[in-house]
């Protein structure tokens, strides 16, 4: 049966990082209240769905949510029957979070804390790293591999062996194919790096804001690299875009691609 209650929320953020600013971080704070407004998150109960099947966990086993958000996958995962825990760097995401989850009477752990810099005792059945809440998101001083490579190995160090890792990134595929060499000139796109450099706008309460963030696009291959240097083996490579998760080929002009992983018992520290 689902308890009514929730976990107070932790706070794992190192003092000496607290004054680093993130735009990304900024970014979520605002647009936090607004956020479940999105057309991509109405999905939420077919989206869980097919994590479970992928995961294939009984019910009960520990599932750690790595850039959670408001908790829209953690709280629906609660939902039926498994222990969460959702860690996310924004303090106004996890308060919607911790909404959510009153309103539905589920119990999940939250946690504020960079992915990049976490963690955590306690040993998981499976992750989630969903619809970019950490992963590919760079702050304007990040080093782009080392910021990602950084996630991946704390969720690696956070798994039991075997356990089975799903994450969802941006599709490198599509930003090659929506820039031009104007913007390769103008320093909007980084082709060697595929990292897009813009203004974005979101939605608050008070209106829409905007904010100069960074993000990095992916293809297959470079997944490939940084998984295996992590200690993750990749099981599957499929089109990910919110909303239509099925074991499909990648799309070249969709927004997102997913990876299906699983903690090989092999570990690298290998960056090259």
């Amino acid at each position: 049966m689902a308890s009514s209650k929730t976990y107070h929320l932790l706070n794992i953020m190192k003092e000496k990082h607290l004054a680093t600013r993130n735009p990304w971080k900024e970014f979520f704070n605002g647009h936090a209240p607004v956020y479940m407004n999105n057309a991509f998150t109405r999905n939420t109960v077919a989206e869980v769905g097919f994590l479970i099947e992928e995961l294939n966990l009984a019910p009960g086993s520990k599932i750690l949510d790595v850039g959670c958000g408001t908790g829209r996958h953690a709280a629906e995962l609660a939902k039926r029957g498994y222990q969460v825990t959702g860690l996310d760097i924004s303090t106004g995401m996890l308060a919607e979070g911790q909404k959510a989850t009153r309103e539905v009477a589920v119990m999940v752990q939250w946690i504020h804390a960079d992915a990049t810099r976490f963690a955590l005792r306690e040993e998981f059945d499976a992750a989630v790293s969903l619809c970019e809440g950490a992963f590919c998101l760079l702050g304007m001083d990040d080093d782009p591999k080392e910021h990602d490579l950084a996630i991946l190995r704390n969720i690696h160090a956070a798994l039991k062996t075997g356990s089975s890792f799903v994450l969802t990134t941006l599709n490198g595929f599509a930003k090659i194919r929506k820039f031009t060499q104007e913007d390769v000139r103008t320093g909007r796109f980084n082709p060697m790096t595929l990292i897009e450099t813009f203004t974005a706008e979101y939605d608050t309460p008070s209106g829409t804001k905007k904010i100069l963030v960074r993000e990095r696009g992916y293809l297959p291959q470079d997944l490939c690299d940084l998984f295996r240097q992590t200690g993750f083996r990749i099981d599957h490579i499929w089109g990910g875009t919110a909303g239509n998760w099925t074991r499909r080929q990648i799309d070249l002009d969709e927004m997102e691609i997913m990876v299906v992983a699983k903690k090989s018992s092999a570990t690298t520290t290998d960056s090259t």
